[in-house]
């Protein structure tokens, strides 16, 4: 089954957006330079953010002296021994006769409230805790600031625009730079749902040729077997489903051999597929 009027286009094809607000302080791509997967592309001014996370990590540092200070616990553990031990011996002493009824119960009221100290010192120590763990939580959020004002590439790509410039203030969502996957693009075609149904599926052998150069009397063309990657579940206005392949790229000098516009054919082969994908 021969699909021609096949059409070479991008596999990824993205304006890479600022995620911070500021100044771009430094854009480190030109227009057609290759980058890999995590290469810087721009840095929006960090600055305020690092001043910033200098005071949240005061503040983790403070919250964390805090949790971890016992001394109010240790005052009050020690203070209720006492009272306890104070009225006990009141209450011998007025059991004796020796002390008045009043005078013993002030002394086991006092040991009573030594004991409500001890509580709320771990209340307090608890609470401790808890405002240190928002400290962190507050610290790693202006980390993570910092991070988002280094805008890096997400895959392997080509720079195909370069929209902002050095010293321009940026918005959260403005973009950057155009980045297009060059390392593998994609041959879509259609195939006819009506006169070819059931014939076509996910995983069916193909034959790909792709016109990369010469003339129209006399093309130069290049040739990938592979199998399908895609058939739409969808029909067009003309009852054809969508179809279309991966195929590697090849580097040619600073260019690539194969490029999106590109014209390109398909040749279904016979033979058994995958059932998924099946229209």
């Amino acid at each position: 089954m021969l699909v021609e009027n096949c059409m070479v286009r991008y596999i990824n094809k993205t304006k890479v957006p600022a995620e911070s607000q500021g100044k771009l302080t430094e854009l480190m791509v030109e227009e057609g330079m290759a980058i890999k997967a995590g290469d810087v592309i721009a840095v929006v001014d960090d600055k305020p953010a690092r001043l910033a996370l200098d005071v949240k990590k005061a503040e983790e540092l403070e919250a964390k002296l805090n949790a971890q200070n016992d001394v109010n616990k240790r005052d009050a553990v020690n203070s209720e021994r006492i009272a306890a031990a104070e009225a006990q011996t009141y209450k011998e002493l007025h059991e004796k006769g020796a002390t008045p009824y009043l005078e013993m119960k002030k002394k086991q009221l006092e040991a009573e409230r030594a004991q409500l100290r001890i509580e709320l010192a771990d209340l307090n120590e608890d609470t401790a805790l808890a405002v240190y763990m928002g400290k962190q939580a507050a610290s790693k959020m202006a980390e993570y600031d910092i991070e988002m004002r280094t805008i890096r590439a997400e895959f392997d790509a080509f720079v195909e625009k370069r929209i902002a410039q050095l010293g321009e203030w940026v918005q959260p969502g403005s973009p950057i730079v155009e980045l297009v996957q060059m390392d593998r693009i994609r041959v879509e075609g259609f195939i006819d749902a009506i006169n070819y149904a059931g014939q076509v599926r996910k995983g069916s052998p193909v034959v790909v040729t792709v016109i990369v150069g010469g003339t129209r009397d006399n093309p130069v063309t290049k040739r990938f077997e592979t199998t399908i990657d895609y058939v739409s579940t969808e029909l067009d206005l003309k009852h054809r489903h969508r179809i279309w392949v991966s195929i590697p790229n090849e580097p040619v000098g600073d260019g690539w051999l194969i490029k999106p516009g590109m014209e390109a054919s398909m040749r279904i082969l016979p033979g058994d597929a995958r059932p998924d994908g099946l229209f």
